[in-house]
C-alpha cells in the first residue's frame, strides 16, 4: 500500500500534470513536419504531413495484439501519444527508434495499480516534461520503439508479413525502417491507436 504522504505527493503531481496537459504546454510543438500514426488493428504505420498520408507501411506489433501496454513482459504495444527520443544505429533489429514509453498516462495507470512508486511516477512525469526518455527499468517496462526485422531471411520476412511477433515494439522490414528514418527526427510525434 502507498502511504498517505506518497499519495498526497503523487496526487499533487497528477494535478499539476493535468493542468500542464490542459494548458497545452505538453508537446505543443512537434519538431519536424511529419507525424507518425500507427493503427494496431490494421497493422499499418502512416507518415502524415498535415492531413495527407505520404507513406504507409505494413507493420508487426506485440504478440498480445489487443489492449494497452500496462507492464513489463505483457507483450503489448502501447496505445497513446509518444515521441521519438533516441536512435540506435547498431541495434540487433537493424535500426531502432526509441519512444518515450511510458508516458504520463501509462505512469498514472501504473501508480494507480501499485506497479510503480510515487517517486517513479514523478520521475516519469519529469522526464516527459523535459522531452527525455523516461526510466526504462520500472515494472511498466521500457525499450519500446520502432525497428527493423534484424537478420532477414525468407522465414523471418514470412513471419513478419503474417504475424505480430514483437514484445511490444512496432516492426518494419529493414529496408522500410531505413526509409521511415527519412521522415523522423528526435521529437517526432507518434500516435498509436488500437
Amino acid at each position: 500500500m502507498h502511504s498517505v504522504t506518497q499519495f498526497s505527493g503523487a496526487w499533487k503531481s497528477c494535478c499539476i500534470l493535468l493542468v500542464w496537459l490542459i494548458t497545452g504546454t505538453a508537446g505543443a510543438v512537434t519538431p519536424g513536419k511529419y507525424l507518425i500514426e500507427i493503427n494496431k488493428s490494421t497493422r499499418e504505420l502512416n507518415v502524415l504531413s498535415g492531413t495527407n498520408v505520404i507513406r504507409s507501411f505494413h507493420i508487426s506489433i506485440g504478440r498480445a495484439e489487443h489492449g494497452a501496454k500496462r507492464s513489463r513482459g505483457d507483450n503489448r504495444t502501447p496505445v497513446g501519444s509518444y515521441q521519438v527520443v533516441d536512435f540506435n544505429n547498431d541495434s540487433k533489429f537493424s535500426f531502432f527508434m526509441l519512444l518515450n514509453y511510458p508516458n504520463t498516462v501509462d505512469a498514472w495507470h501504473g501508480y494507480r495499480n501499485e506497479l510503480i512508486s510515487a517517486s517513479e511516477f514523478q520521475e516519469i512525469v519529469r522526464a516527459i516534461k523535459a522531452d527525455e526518455a523516461p526510466p526504462q527499468n520500472t515494472a511498466l517496462g521500457g525499450s519500446i520503439g520502432i525497428h527493423g526485422v534484424g537478420e532477414e531471411t525468407g522465414e523471418t520476412l514470412d513471419i513478419h508479413a503474417k504475424f505480430n511477433w514483437t514484445e511490444g515494439c512496432i516492426a518494419l522490414t529493414n529496408e522500410e525502417i531505413v526509409e521511415l528514418r527519412k521522415y523522423v527526427s528526435q521529437g517526432t510525434k507518434v500516435v498509436i491507436r488500437e
